[in-house]
């Protein structure tokens, strides 16, 4: 007997001392999950943020649409509304079906929790017993652990989670957020979230009038929403949650009755009813009809999509999606947007399976005015992807007029002569260790000509060696301060468009040519605020300094080449864009197709506006080679521009201080052409410096240099960037430069004893007269 005291008194110490070391366990994981538990405050807040809405306007305040919350990658569908907003029916069907006790219990129900101790021990999956409360804390604060993988310790939590929001908050503000926050399938575009979005998706109508029988159908959805797929399997549990909620007293039997036998019909069903109610036959004839179209409106998708990264950018996804949403107002001009998406819709001849992008934007502040990033089709919504901001293409020719006013900025002339003839150079990587290019078509002429004539007739060979002569590091640092950077690795394949970029770049890149040669990055954005006022973004107040990348006159003689392609030459006699020319207005650009051909453009711009049209296969492949950038794209440009400056009046470009114009030295192949020349008082405008590793400027190439690497002709000076002459011990060290000059040239760098006229004053006429005469032959020797 005594035994069996001691082994009993031995047998509850190790109990006690068992459940005092399971408590402090327990303990101690329950202060580490306290630690981690997200702060339930944030409930209220965080479902409002869920149904933010970031509102999007034109710049003349019309609005563009709204942007609306994302899971992941996938839009949402969100309107919050509150329990007033609310049909009864759907309160008291959610309760009687989802949470009998939802009055009665603190946010855990002893009921559910022994159902789910009692299947765990009879090793059966736990499920259901959770609390309407549970829930709303698994799909909110506790979200991003239940898309995570399971761990043990994540019922807790929503356990202890719940107690604190019961205590916090009350049951009408538990219902509402619970509401607002239920998932309720796939929308299409959108995924259905909240009341609102599934009586809009599935009855097209309000939660405010949602009958019983709708809210009983709902209701049967919220534990899954693939039910939808099976209506013949969701009318039995539509009797069950009736039948509960007779039991429940919320509805009376004959409301329940009344509901059965209403004929409902859910979006992308046909169903047929027997007088009682019962399914006689149910047939889903569109899987799409529930769908609901995104939030983010139709109205310039392309661009909005560019508006939306750019916020994200800037302040974030909370700020953007969350805090009560943003106010957003934009660069974009409706009318500009309508002439880019007509010239979409109206565009004929594109090779089959090609599509396009294309985009106008002001040259004078960088402001993207209108977009768009597809071919469109009628009136249906165009793809999502971006051709006009997203596609990295092959520019092709277009980068022409970029080498070519490098090479004016470093002091050649448009009447400069480079062969065109064929040529190769050594080349790591290319077949036979050279890279040989080639005319289009292999057509060569053998003759020495203009680089205006060139450029007008885009002809490789010229164009190779003009990069050559002025350097690639000179030229790529060009591109680099336009926006255009030139791909790892590339040699003088550059030169001829062996660079990938956008129509929105491109068409920033040829801004300089008509603003006076600054750069400006492409903007969308003007104004932001929150939705209280707060200004959190203005450019008229925060004003970003464009870049200089030509001086005015510079870009002049530039925008003087890029009008030559367009003017100087007839369709007949070979012109390549004068598809372009509409009404009266100037126009300036260059066509530009890539090897294939793959990809065909167009950039151009008036004194208003300038723009790009790109023209290919949106997943790349070749194209028809019997079609030309200068019949597809050049007129789907002029639509679009001519819409654009429809009522506006006809203005010139403007010319700087500085230029002079003569006869073409080759009216035999540019016949009646002018070509602008810079006049020699502002020869230092002309300031793009050779890069130490790049060849000299100089005509003779294929001179034998002195050992030393310099021709022995020449003589390295230093100039004045003020007078264009010899530096004097007057001269403020930062204006000088070094320049290479031919010794027979030094007379006319001399200093002037007679200062010549300030910028502001006109040259004497008698001497311009006679720069004109004289510049009809200016014919640098060939070797």
């Amino acid at each position: 007997m005594i035994f069996v005291l001691r082994f009993l008194k031995f047998l509850t110490s190790l109990l006690i001392a068992a459940l005092v070391a399971g408590a402090g366990v327990a303990a101690t994981y329950a202060s580490k999950w306290a630690r981690e538990l997200p702060d339930y405050r944030e409930l209220d807040s965080l479902t409002r943020s869920l149904g933010a809405e970031t509102r999007v306007f034109a710049r003349d305040n019309t609005s563009l649409g709204s942007l609306i919350p994302k899971i992941g990658e996938q839009a949402i569908s969100r309107t919050l509304v509150t329990l007033d907003e609310i049909s009864p029916f759907m309160v008291a069907a959610l309760i009687s079906n989802e949470d009998r006790r939802f009055f009665e219990h603190y946010g855990l129900d002893p009921y559910g929790l022994a159902r789910q101790f009692q299947r765990l021990a009879r090793g059966d999956e736990v499920q259901g017993g959770s609390t309407l409360t549970n829930q709303l804390v698994k799909n909110t604060l506790l979200l991003e652990e239940y898309n995570q993988a399971r761990t043990p310790d994540r019922k807790l939590k929503e356990w202890m989670l719940s107690v604190q929001v019961e205590r916090s908050f009350t049951k009408e503000e538990i219902l509402q957020n619970y509401l607002n926050t239920i998932y309720w399938g796939d929308g299409g575009p959108v995924e259905l979230y909240g009341i609102y979005a599934a009586s809009q998706a599935y009855f097209r109508t309000t939660p405010k009038r949602l009958s019983l029988a709708q809210s009983v159908y709902l209701t049967v959805l919220v534990p899954s929403a693939g039910r939808y797929f099976n209506y013949e399997q969701v009318r039995p549990l539509m009797k069950v949650v009736l039948a509960r909620m007779v039991e429940d007293q919320w509805v009376t039997q004959a409301q329940a009755d009344a509901a059965w036998q209403e004929k409902l019909q859910p979006r992308g069903w046909q169903v047929v009813y027997a007088a009682s109610g019962d399914v006689k036959t149910a047939k889903l004839v569109d899987r799409t009809a529930k769908e609901l179209k995104a939030v983010t409106t139709t109205r310039a998708p392309h661009f909005m999509g560019q508006v939306e990264g750019e916020l994200v950018r800037r302040f974030g996804r909370e700020k953007v999606y969350g805090s009560g949403g943003l106010r957003v107002y934009t660069t974009l001009d409706p009318k500009v947007q309508n002439a880019v998406e007509t010239a979409s819709r109206e565009a004929t001849g594109l090779p089959p399976g090609a599509t396009l992008g294309a985009t106008i934007l002001d040259p004078y502040s960088g402001e993207v005015l209108g977009m768009i990033g597809q071919k469109l089709v009628g009136n249906a919504p165009p793809d999502d992807w971006n051709n006009a901001a997203q596609g990295q293409r092959q520019i092709g020719s277009t980068i022409k007029p970029l080498l070519y006013t490098t090479a004016l900025s470093t002091g050649l002339t448009q009447d400069h002569r480079e062969d065109d003839k064929p040529v190769s150079y050594p080349c790591i990587g290319c077949k036979d260790g050279v890279y040989e290019p080639e005319n289009f078509e292999g057509a060569t002429t053998y003759r020495s000509m203009t680089i205006r004539e060139a450029l007008d007739r885009s002809l490789n060979l010229v164009t190779v060696r003009l990069a050559d002569r002025i350097g690639l590091q000179t030229f790529f640092g060009k591109l680099r301060e336009l926006g255009v950077p030139p791909n790892d690795g590339t040699g003088l394949a550059a030169a001829l468009g062996a660079v990938e970029t956008t129509p929105v770049k491109m068409a920033a890149a040829y801004a300089p040519f008509v603003n006076g040669g600054l750069y400006r990055a492409p903007r969308y954005l003007t104004r932001v605020t929150t939705a209280r006022g707060e200004v959190l973004y203005d450019a008229g107040t925060t004003p970003i300094k464009p870049k200089r990348v030509w001086t005015p006159q510079v870009a002049y003689l530039g925008l003087d080449m890029i009008n030559g392609v367009v003017n100087d030459l007839t369709e007949r006699l070979g012109g390549l864009a004068t598809k372009a020319k509409f009404g009266e207005w100037p126009v300036a650009g260059k066509t530009g197709t890539s090897n294939g051909p793959k990809d065909f453009w167009f950039v151009g711009t008036t004194p208003l506006y300038t723009g790009a049209v790109w023209v290919g296969k949106q997943q790349g492949g070749e194209m028809p080679v019997n079609f030309f950038s200068g019949y597809v794209n050049a007129p789907i440009w002029r639509r679009m521009m001519e819409v654009a400056h429809a009522g506006k009046t006809v203005t010139q470009y403007v010319e700087p201080p500085g230029i002079l114009t003569a006869d073409a030295p080759d009216p035999g192949y540019l016949p009646g052409v002018k070509i602008a020349l810079l006049d020699p008082n502002y020869r230092d405008a002309a300031n793009t410096q050779i890069q130490p590793d790049a060849p000299l400027p100089t005509v003779y190439r294929e001179t034998t240099f002195a050992p030393g690497g310099e021709d022995p002709r020449t003589v390295m000076i230093d100039i004045d960037r003020t007078t264009g002459r010899l530096a004097t011990e007057f001269t403020p060290p930062s204006n000088i430069v070094q320049r290479r000059v031919y010794i027979e040239e030094l007379p006319g760098y001399a200093p002037d004893p007679n200062p010549a006229p300030l910028r502001d004053e006109k040259p004497d006429p008698a001497a311009l007269k006679a720069v004109k005469a004289q510049s009809s032959t200016l014919a640098p020797t060939t070797p």
